[in-house]
C-alpha cells in the first residue's frame, strides 16, 4: 500500500521556511510535566529531515481543548523544553501562533532553526477552519508539511486550511507511515487476518466493523461491547454495559460473519463485580452465569486462552479497544494477557491509538508491536474508510 498524496521527499526544502503541523497533544500531570512523549518522538524524523535538507522549521500544534481561549495550563511550553532535549538543539518558543511578533520570529529563521508556535487552539479560528486565520498561519512559511495524523480527521485551519494558501504541501513521514499501515492492513492484509476489537461501545466501532467484516478471517470481540453481542444472542448479562439500540446490528454482524465463513469469537467467561465501587467483591464466572445485578468488567481466563489461540496463527493482527476496564488493576488482566499474546504472535501487529496504546504501554509490550497509531479517532476514521480532511487537502503525488 502506497500513500497517494505527495510526501515530504518530493518537495524542495532547501532554504525554505517549512511549517510542520505536528500532533504534540501529549498527556500532562498536575505539575504540567509530560507523562508520555511518544507523539513528540514520532515527529522527530520529519523535523530532522527538514533540518538536514537546509530548511528552517515552524512547528504548529494544539494541546487539549481550550475552546478558542488562552489557557496557560494548556501552553506548549513544556513541549518546547522536551523537544529541545530530544532534538539536541535550541528550540525557540513563540508566545502566540499569529500576529506581528510571530511573523517577525519566523522571518528571522536561518536554515536549521526550529520555532515552536503556541497552541493553535487558543484562537477560535482554528477549530472553525477560518480562512483568514489559516491564511495568517500560512504566511509564516512557504512549504507546508502535515505530520499530525491524530488530527487528520478534523477540518481545522492548521490541518486542511493552510494547504489552500501554500501550494508546496505534503505529508510527513509519520502521516505516511500511519496511512500505509492502517490502509494497508485493511486493503491487502497478509492472511490469516484477525481483528481484535474491544472498548466500551459497539456504536463507536460501527464503521470499522462494517468495513472489516468482509475482509477479515477472524473477529475477536472483547471489552464492554461484547455484552451487546451476548445480549443479542439472548444471554443474561446482569448490569453489564449494553447498547439496546445496537442489538439488531450486533446480531446482523454475527450472522453475516457465520454465513461468510468468518470465525467469530466472543468471551466464554468474564470477571464480574457486585458494584462499580473500587472495593467491590469480584469473581470469575462463565458467560451463562453472570449473576443478576452484577457487572461484567473484564474477560476471564478461559476467554484469554480462547482469544490467544485465535491470534496465534495470524499473519496480520489489527487491535482496537481494550478487553476490559484495564485502568483498574482488578480488571486489567484480560487486556494485559492479550497484549502479551499479540506481541508473541509471529504477525504484523497494528494497534489503533488511544486507550489501546496506553494499555499496551502498561503491559510493557510497546516495543513488540509492529506499529502503534498515534491517533485514536483518526485511526478509527481511516479504518472505517471515512473522510480525512487533513489528508484530502494535500496534493496528489
Amino acid at each position: 500500500m502506497h500513500i497517494t498524496k505527495q510526501t515530504i521527499d518530493q518537495v524542495d526544502l532547501q532554504g525554505k521556511r517549512v511549517i510542520i503541523r505536528v500532533d504534540f497533544n501529549v498527556p500532562l500531570d498536575e505539575d504540567r510535566k509530560i507523562t508520555d512523549d511518544s507523539r513528540i518522538r514520532a515527529a522527530i524524523p520529519t523535523i530532522n529531515h527538514v533540518v538536514d535538507e537546509g530548511g528552517s522549521v515552524i512547528l504548529c500544534s494544539h494541546l487539549g481543548r481550550p475552546n478558542g481561549k488562552v489557557c496557560p495550563e494548556l501552553s506548549l511550553a513544556p513541549v518546547a523544553k522536551r523537544l529541545k532535549r530530544l532534538l539536541g538543539k535550541d528550540v525557540t518558543f513563540a508566545p502566540d501562533c499569529a500576529g506581528p511578533l510571530v511573523k517577525n520570529l519566523a522571518s528571522q529563521l536561518q536554515p536549521g532553526d526550529v520555532l515552536l508556535l503556541e497552541n493553535v487552539r487558543f484562537h477560535p479560528g482554528e477549530e472553525a477552519n477560518d480562512k483568514e486565520f489559516a491564511s495568517e498561519l500560512a504566511s509564516l512559511g512557504n512549504v507546508f508539511i502535515n505530520d499530525a495524523f491524530g488530527t487528520a480527521h478534523r477540518s481545522h485551519a492548521s490541518t486542511s486550511g493552510i494547504p489552500l494558501f501554500i501550494k508546496a504541501s505534503a505529508a510527513g513521514y509519520l502521516m505516511k507511515r500511519e496511512v500505509e499501515y492502517l490502509e494497508g492492513a485493511v486493503e491487502s492484509p497478509v492472511r490469516p487476518f484477525v481483528a481484535l476489537l474491544g472498548g466500551a461501545k459497539v456504536s463507536g466501532k460501527i464503521g470499522v466493523i462494517k468495513n472489516l467484516e468482509s475482509k477479515v478471517d477472524k473477529v475477536v470481540i472483547g471489552g464492554g461491547m461484547a455484552f451487546t453481542f451476548l445480549k443479542a444472542m439472548k444471554l443474561e448479562i446482569g448490569r453489564s454495559l449494553v447498547e439496546d439500540e445496537m442489538l439488531d446490528f450486533a446480531k446482523g454482524v454475527y450472522e453475516r460473519s457465520v454465513e461468510q465463513g468468518i470465525k467469530f469469537y466472543l468471551p466464554v467467561d468474564c470477571v464480574v463485580a457486585a458494584s462499580l465501587d473500587p472495593g467491590a467483591e469480584t469473581k470469575n464466572v462463565p458467560i451463562q452465569e453472570i449473576p443478576e445485578g452484577w457487572y461484567g468488567l473484564d474477560i476471564g481466563p478461559a476467554s484469554v486462552k480462547l482469544f490467544t489461540e485465535a491470534v496465534e496463527n495470524a499473519k496480520t493482527i489489527l487491535w482496537n479497544g481494550p478487553m476490559g476496564l484495564f485502568e483498574r488493576d482488578a480488571f486489567a488482566r484480560g487486556t494485559q494477557a492479550m497484549a502479551h499474546a499479540v506481541a508473541n504472535a509471529y504477525a504484523l501487529t497494528i494497534v489503533g491509538g488511544g486507550s489501546t496504546a496506553l494499555a499496551i504501554h502498561r503491559a510493557g509490550e510497546t516495543d513488540s508491536m509492529s506499529f502503534i497509531s498515534t491517533g485514536g479517532g483518526a485511526a478509527l476514521t481511516l479504518l472505517e474508510g471515512g473522510n480525512m480532511p487533513g489528508l484530502a487537502a494535500l496534493p496528489a503525488r
